[in-house]
């Protein structure tokens, strides 16, 4: 461990599914995928049926509005202590794991799984830790998260952290010697969501990861890289699963208040399982998170917008654009003052103020194409907004501190982690 201090991302004791595991069952996608197509989940749910899988340790966000959430939350913790009862997992210690993913357009994504320190993130909008949120965090969405997490005695990652390493030194060098080492894991995920294999990193290997991140944090580099903003070190920004990351930060500091000062460097609560990727990877592309609006009046909300942006229009202009999509068809609204913020800030900001006065239920979506057939209903409509350079996003954060939610995506919807790997939060 004291290699990697200082720089917030460590080796862990990681749990793998034993030998005879069906993983293509097990695995499943991201709980905050796929919220708007209860459908998917139950193909998944009859997928799995009598198999051991993942989906029976989360709570997937398409059926949160159920009710019942205690009931679930405790199903999901017996779940959990009966897979570790029955000595499920694999144990294998001190290690990171190197992950290839095929992703469905065929490229492959490469990732480091490992363990975050919690001490060193903060989802602040505003902080200056080593490692930073890119988003806004919606309050009201931490509670089930943190209910969840706060008495489970495991947790599976799917937040996904970047790296700022165009010279590709921390990552990409293990696939020169995966053939080396040990291969975890090797299958097709389910639902046409591509294939993903996984290899040990573990005894001198480590000093690999530990030297490119003495690389990456050196103080020289960052302010030549960032200069003003590199005089406040950030080392990662969180891709995805903002939310998950701030409720175990939340989870921890509960149980930090408890402990006795010795025992706060060690506990497996103080961190958090993570895949973190190179903003450079090849395959990596950011796209665009659409919003639907349920429950509304279309034509009334059309008419709000040109109201709450002073001098907007519909048709392509200067300025800043997005699409704006009823049953009705599909059209472009133009705001002229592009002096600040962004598209994705202005339409957020404006939705939020309306379902505050007008009712309704936003929702955000992945894909154009999903956005036009929810938009078949009379009573929906959705904002197609534009994509951000993934260039962008680190000096947009050490500037100008978290984007507006859900500004970006690290791919499709399908192309998200998968539940695989476990860790431990009790000793």
């Amino acid at each position: 461990m004291k290699d990697f201090c200082g720089f917030g991302f460590y080796p862990a004791d990681i749990l793998v599914p034993g030998k005879g595991t069906q993983l293509g069952k097990w695995s499943v996608i991201a709980c905050d995928q796929y919220t708007s197509e209860p459908d998917y989940w139950q193909r998944v749910q009859n997928a799995v049926a009598g198999c051991p899988s993942a989906l029976d340790i989360i709570l997937p966000e398409a059926f949160l509005d159920e009710g019942n959430l205690d009931t679930q939350v405790d199903k999901i913790n017996s779940n959990m202590r009966r897979l570790l009862y029955e000595d499920f997992f694999d144990l294998y210690r001190n290690c990171f794991v190197y992950v290839e993913r095929t992703l469905r357009n065929g490229h492959i994504r490469r990732g480091l799984v490992g363990a975050v320190d919690l001490e060193a993130y903060d989802y602040d909008t505003h902080s200056l830790s080593l490692v930073r949120a890119t988003e806004g965090t919606v309050e009201d969405r931490l509670p089930c998260r943190v209910r969840i997490r706060r008495n489970a005695p495991l947790e599976m990652p799917h937040i996904m952290l970047l790296a700022d390493d165009p010279e590709k030194r921390l990552i990409e060098p293990l696939s020169d010697i995966k053939e080396r080492l040990f291969k975890l894991y090797d299958f097709d995920l389910m639902e046409n969501s591509g294939h993903v294999r996984g290899w040990l990193v573990s005894g001198d290997n480590l000093s690999r990861v530990s030297n490119a991140l003495s690389s990456l944090a050196d103080a020289g580099r960052q302010n030549a890289r960032y200069g003003d903003a590199g005089g406040s070190p950030m080392l990662f920004a969180v891709g995805d699963g903002n939310h998950s990351l701030a409720a175990a930060k939340l989870c921890w500091e509960e149980i930090r208040e408890n402990l006795p000062e010795e025992e706060r460097a060690s506990h497996p609560a103080r961190f958090a399982l993570c895949e973190l990727v190179n903003l450079h990877d090849d395959s990596l592309e950011f796209e665009a998170i659409h919003r639907a609006l349920f429950g509304c009046n279309p034509e009334k909300v059309l008419a709000a917008i040109k109201v709450y942006f002073p001098g907007s229009y519909e048709g392509r202009g200067d300025g800043q654009r997005f699409s704006f999509v009823t049953c009705a068809g599909e059209t472009v609204i133009t705001i002229p003052d592009a002096s600040s913020g962004t598209a994705v800030g202005k339409v957020q900001a404006f939705l939020d103020d309306y379902v505050s006065a007008m009712g309704g239920r936003i929702d955000y979506i992945h894909g154009d194409d999903v956005v036009r057939q929810l938009c078949a209903d009379e009573n929906t409509c959705c904002f197609i907004l534009p994509s951000m350079n993934k260039n962008e996003l680190f000096p947009a954060v050490m500037s100008g501190g978290a984007l507006p939610r859900k500004t970006f995506s690290m791919g499709e919807a399908c192309d998200k982690r998968f539940y695989l790997e476990c860790r431990r939060l009790v000793k």
